[in-house]
């Protein structure tokens, strides 16, 4: 009996620290978020001095390019979302030291709520990528892809019956679990 304690006991101390084997993962994603920072400052660097030429700037140019910013910045945000809540949930705590600059979510932020901010994030992101595309059609000579945008379209609109359906079982789910809260 005490050598089955003691297999036990080596398996589970393996399988609990085999959580450190996702830690890569998250590395990876500040190297994502490295990445978008790039391309950030390349959109910016390319639409700033259009902006600035006051005499020829094409205010649909202008919207055009910041929306393809905030596209890029909700983007850093998820990944930001997946790096802190990921590691904390699956891996180990961050330690701050109670910096005051921590976001209010962290350590709050449990596998439905990152679910859910994931769904947000990935809706609005759709979102705004359809209206760029709404708007280059406005475009002097912009062809109009029909078939792309009706997909764009239907890919939205999936995304956001997903986010109503991950909110429906996270409710049936938490009803489930506390049926005399309200």
């Amino acid at each position: 009996m005490h050598q089955r304690n003691m297999i036990e006991t080596v398996l589970e101390q393996t399988l609990f620290k085999s959580r450190w084997l996702l830690a890569p993962f998250y590395l990876g994603m500040v190297a994502s978020l490295v990445m978008l920072l790039a391309a950030f400052v390349a959109e910016l660097i390319h639409a700033f001095p259009e902006a600035m030429n006051l005499s020829a700037v094409d205010p649909e140019k202008v919207i055009l390019a910041v929306l393809g910013m905030i596209d890029l910045s909700l983007a850093g945000n998820l990944v930001v979302i997946v790096i802190f809540s990921g590691y904390e949930n699956f891996v180990s705590k961050i330690n701050t030291e109670n910096a005051e600059d921590r976001p209010g979510w962290m350590g709050t932020l449990d596998f439905s709520g990152l679910k859910m901010k994931l769904i947000g994030s990935i809706v609005a992101i759709s979102a705004i990528s359809l209206l760029r595309a709404f708007m280059t059609l406005t475009e002097d000579g912009a062809p109009l892809d029909e078939p792309k945008l009706r997909w764009m379209l239907m890919l939205h609109l999936t995304f956001v019956v997903s986010g109503l359906l991950f909110a429906a079982m996270d409710w049936i789910g938490n009803r489930a679990e506390n049926p005399n809260h309200h």
